[in-house]
């Protein structure tokens, strides 16, 4: 019925209805808006929470790992030389390497061949590296040296032998070479040949010279020394000359020594240590600004965090504070003082690197023993928060809490607008009744006029 004005009474319906509809659902609507913008904002802010707790107990996990303390490091003081990594199970100690030449593959050829060679008969070559199982591939008659190539390559591929052809520009004759990523001594790339193709045979017996074909490089073994001791290995990564510990040679200088250390890994500990530290100070930081009372200007209205005054932030930073100022562990390492971790005036963590250096230096396993473990500082500060951030955990109930009341808000507001579109309908059919009604009456009072002025006797009235 909007849209229709007094007719008969010259009122206008629509903005009367409007204004008093207005009036009705106005503090209502007002204050829905004002619960649902309240209770998104702390839906967001403890998800904000949450994540920060989920990053922090991450960091709790990854320092709480007794294999972190058991794992060793192998350092080498010339990494352009060799690298090295050690197992768990690594002696710590240090070692003194040389190298005087690295493993490598072979590369042979065949005989110098003229360009336009092609093979006379059908038939099988066989490579072989070294006195391993050979490869045969087959040839068809009137084979080209490009389509041998191919040939070889193709089902050779993945074994670590490539075939490529190298022409002699003065004498326009070319060779098929042979390379291989196979290393150590013995592992030189030959090729046998059925009848007919004796031209593309490659003997490893001998060096190749200007005509025949032969070995061009021979494969050879690494040879190093480990604290004067002389060693072979037949590939650059060594296993077993030092229990525990893999070496990979990189180049060869027997001038030059690289020193392996083993030890405890005192550096991966250090970055765990430093990642907890990290994770804690957003924590802090996290609910510092959550909890925050910001003032705008003069007159302004303050900005609030989501979670000011909120029992459960108040819980869980009473909670770890309480295990990060306790005192534990064994003799040397019993409070986060002790590592060079100390609380700063906005309550954040720093670190000194020397003093934490020198704990994990001196009282390695005791470091261990400080965060690891059921009694460990880890485990304790986890069960603190654990309660509050596990999946069915008090943020999560207060979360689906939250959300039960915007659906509840979504329900009020449809029965709201019921209301008022029931109440719209009620106030447009009474102001149309009073309308009809003041019409009709003027109309009466037009007709009785009428009836009037026209009696006898009646003077009208002048104009």
């Amino acid at each position: 019925m909007a849209g229709i004005t007094g007719i008969g009474s010259g009122m206008d319906i629509d903005a009367m209805v409007g204004a008093l509809v207005a009036a009705e659902k106005a503090p209502k609507e007002a204050q829905l808006t004002r619960l649902a913008t309240a209770t998104t904002t702390k839906i967001s802010a403890l998800g904000t929470l949450r994540t920060a707790l989920s990053s922090f107990q991450t960091a709790l996990k990854d320092l709480n790992d007794v294999k972190l303390f058991e794992n060793r490091s192998a350092k080498s003081s010339s990494t352009d030389l060799l690298t090295a990594t050690a197992s768990k199970t690594a002696q710590s100690g240090t070692y003194s390497v040389k190298i005087e030449q690295l493993a490598t593959g072979s590369k042979t050829a065949t005989a110098a061949l003229e360009s336009d060679f092609t093979t006379g008969v059908a038939g099988t070559l066989t490579i072989k590296v070294g006195d391993g199982e050979g490869v045969a591939v087959d040839l068809g008659e009137g084979a080209s040296l490009m389509q041998v190539k191919d040939a070889l390559n193709a089902t050779l591929e993945g074994s670590g032998v490539t075939a490529n052809l190298l022409t002699d520009p003065s004498t326009g004759k070319a060779r098929l070479v042979m390379s291989s990523t196979n290393t150590g001594e013995g592992k030189d790339v030959s090729i046998a040949t059925s009848a007919g193709l004796e031209a593309l045979a490659i003997d490893t017996g001998g060096a190749a010279s200007a005509v025949a074909g032969g070995v061009l490089e021979r494969a050879q073994n690494a040879k190093f020394t480990i604290d004067g001791l002389a060693l072979q290995s037949a590939t650059n990564k060594v296993e077993g000359a030092i229990p525990d510990v893999a070496l990979d040679l990189v180049s060869a200088d027997k001038d030059k020594t690289a020193t392996i250390t083993v030890a405890q890994d005192k550096e991966g500990v250090s970055a765990n240590v430093k990642k907890f530290v990290t994770a804690y100070n957003n924590l802090i930081k996290t609910t510092n600004s959550l909890t925050k009372v910001t003032k705008v200007g003069e007159d302004g209205q303050p900005l609030a965090g989501g979670l000011v005054g909120d029992s459960s932030v108040r819980s869980i930073l009473s909670g770890i504070q309480n295990e990060l100022t306790s005192v534990g562990g064994s003799d040397g390492v019993r409070m986060l003082s002790d590592l060079g971790i100390t609380t700063q005036k906005d309550g954040t963590l720093a670190v000194d690197d020397k003093k934490l250096g020198t704990a994990l230096e001196k009282n390695f396993g005791a470091v261990g023993g400080f965060f690891t473990g059921e009694a460990g500082l880890m485990n304790r500060l986890n069960s603190r928060v654990e309660g509050f951030n596990q999946s069915g955990g008090i943020l999560a109930q207060r979360v689906s809490g939250l959300e039960a009341t915007n659906a509840d808000i979504k329900t009020q507001r449809e029965k709201l607008d019921l209301r008022i579109e029931s109440m719209s309908t009620r106030l447009y059919a009474q102001f149309n009744a009073m309308d009809t009604l003041v019409a009709q009456l003027a109309n009466t009072s037009s007709w009785l006029e009428n009836t009037l002025s026209s009696l006898p006797g009646v003077v009208k009235k002048q104009q």
